[in-house]
């Protein structure tokens, strides 16, 4: 019985490993955010000095937010749910479409969100300094 509850305890987070050839939130952070946010999320990317507005330093998220990582604000920003008039930063909901994991962001409440960007937020999170 302790097995079975320990398996079913594990399970979600097996849905959180990439297969081979499956985008991790490394790889998707590389090709989708990193010309503008840079390498290291230091809003130092290539496109940076193309805009109008600066790309936000994705590195101090946490320490803007009172030392917590804001997950579910940053997930909103990412999908295109925070949408406001001077948003510079593209949606890519349809880009990180994929299959769903229950997702809590932090209410308690498991919300069944794509994988790909609960992957990409889990990267965001490591970046913090």
């Amino acid at each position: 019985m302790r097995h079975a509850l320990i398996a079913l305890a594990v399970l979600p987070l097996a849905a959180c490993v990439a297969a081979p050839g499956v985008p991790t939130g490394r790889a998707d952070f590389s090709v989708l955010c990193a010309g503008c946010h840079g390498a290291t999320g230091h809003g130092d990317g290539e496109m940076a000095a193309l805009l109008d507005r600066k790309p936000a330093d994705l590195t101090t998220l946490s320490a803007r937010n009172g030392g917590r990582f804001p997950g579910t604000r940053v997930m909103a920003q990412i999908w295109g749910y925070a949408k406001t008039g001077d948003r510079v930063m593209p949606e890519f909901g349809p880009l990180l479409d994929s299959e769903t994991v229950p997702f809590d962001g932090g209410d308690g409440i498991l919300t069944p969100t794509p994988i790909r960007l609960v992957q990409l937020e889990q990267y965001l999170r490591t970046l913090q300094q």
